[in-house]
């Protein structure tokens, strides 16, 4: 049986939630942004569109193309209550879901046809089952043989909109259809496409498998089977999904920042956070990477692989230095990030060495306290000009320079 997959992609999604629950931002051009003074737009309602308002955008941009636009802080918990509740009105009409992002999701209803007559029957009922729950919320929907031509279906009309792709119909419509509006093939990709004189999708169906691949290596055979709209991967429901790939936390700064120091400060903060969450979550990893966004909007990632398996923020912000000492800063820097992959689930070994012993209690104690008190409440000594905070560890493994008060052997003797 030919499978029948759905994409459905919440327009304008956290700007529509926060008019739902406001009924004063109606009709209103509206940005939601984050909540420090260098945040970007993360999504503008339509209203804000029609100014060219776009996501990504600095709120001083928004402001100067339409000056009356209404800043909404975003509201992280309200956007996933509403995905959680919209994913049960999708899971009437198959129990196949995968949750690709907050706002979208992939179904394959290829078993749920016989109880709902046709695909286009079921996105229709989807569609006033949001209305009728959530009012004001509207969402696009593609439905196509595949993940990727039901991606591509669902951005052919918004708002609101409803596209079904047959089979029968994908080589004509792939033909002169340009090759970036394919899901997974950006910008950059494309420019280089475009080199070997490859801009259509039909012309990229009948590239060389060989002069691709020696170009793109082995992605150059997929991009092929792209260019001709075959894709084969499953639509995985939720409980099927695979252990976290990475875990990671990056912060766009208050001001563009040169010197090191205050870089390197930055990256041990969200090594602690990044550190913190794998603990919580049960993961180590061997895998660090470094995120840095220019005052220009360039960003480029970097990363380093070691022999054993980390979760402390300190032997992560280790790793991360020695990334971020081989790179040659050209510009500014006004986003940094910081994430680990290559994990591995529940790898916990009592280290052998009494000074790794005292470490890891010392790790562990200040993740309690934190719990308990907050964010920070206890930090590196490397904050403490940031954050003036009092509660300040700095064992004897401290990055050097540092200059703080050491409670790393008192902890240790009371534990």
């Amino acid at each position: 049986m030919k499978r029948i997959i759905m994409h459905i992609d919440m327009n304008a999604f956290f700007a529509s939630v926060e008019q739902q629950m406001n009924p004063s931002l109606r009709g209103k051009p509206i940005a939601v942004i984050g909540s420090n003074e260098r945040t970007v737009v993360t999504t503008s309602s339509y209203e804000a569109r029609a100014y060219g308002v776009k996501t990504g955008m600095t709120k001083y941009e928004a402001k100067r193309l339409c000056p009356h636009i209404m800043l909404v802080a975003g509201n992280t918990s309200r956007y996933t209550d509403t995905c959680r509740r919209l994913v049960k009105i999708y899971s009437r009409y198959t129990p196949i879901v995968e949750v690709y992002s907050v706002d979208e999701v992939f179904l394959d209803v290829t078993g749920s046809i016989p109880l709902f007559a046709d695909a286009e029957t079921i996105a229709k009922k989807i569609k006033q089952d949001i209305r009728k729950y959530f009012g004001r919320l509207t969402c696009s929907i593609g439905i196509a043989p595949s993940k990727l031509l039901a991606k591509l279906a669902s951005d052919m009309k918004k708002p609101d909109g409803l596209v079904v792709i047959h089979e029968k119909d994908v080589r004509s419509l792939l033909e002169n259809l340009p090759v970036q509006e394919l899901w997974g093939i950006g910008s950059k990709l494309a420019e280089h496409l475009a080199s070997l004189g490859i801009n259509t999708c039909g012309e990229l169906g009948r590239a060389s498998v060989q002069r691709l691949k020696h170009k793109f290596g082995i992605i150059g055979e997929r991009l092929i089977l792209m260019g001709q709209g075959i894709d084969d991967s499953p639509v995985i429901p939720m409980e099927k999904e695979s252990d976290a790939k990475s875990v990671g936390h990056s912060m766009t700064l208050e001001e563009d920042i040169s010197d090191r120091e205050d870089i390197e400060r930055y990256v041990l903060q969200l090594s602690e956070m990044v550190g913190r969450r794998l603990r919580k979550e049960g993961y180590s990893g061997r895998t660090v990477s470094l995120t840095l966004r220019y005052s220009d909007f360039s960003t480029f990632t970097r990363r380093k692989t070691i022999g054993i398996h980390i979760n402390d923020g300190i032997n992560i912000y280790f790793v991360a230095l020695d990334v971020l000492n081989a790179i040659k800063l050209c510009h500014p820097v006004r986003l940094i990030g910081v994430s680990v992959s290559n994990l591995h689930k529940n790898h916990f070994q009592t280290p052998l060495f009494p000074a790794e012993r005292a470490k890891q209690q010392v790790v562990y104690a200040m993740d309690e306290i934190n719990n308990r008190y907050g964010e920070f409440s206890i930090t590196w000594g490397t904050l403490m000009n940031r954050y003036h905070h009092k509660g300040v560890i700095s064992p004897a493994w401290r990055p050097k320079g540092v200059k703080c008060i050491n409670l790393a052997n008192q902890m240790g003797k009371k534990m």
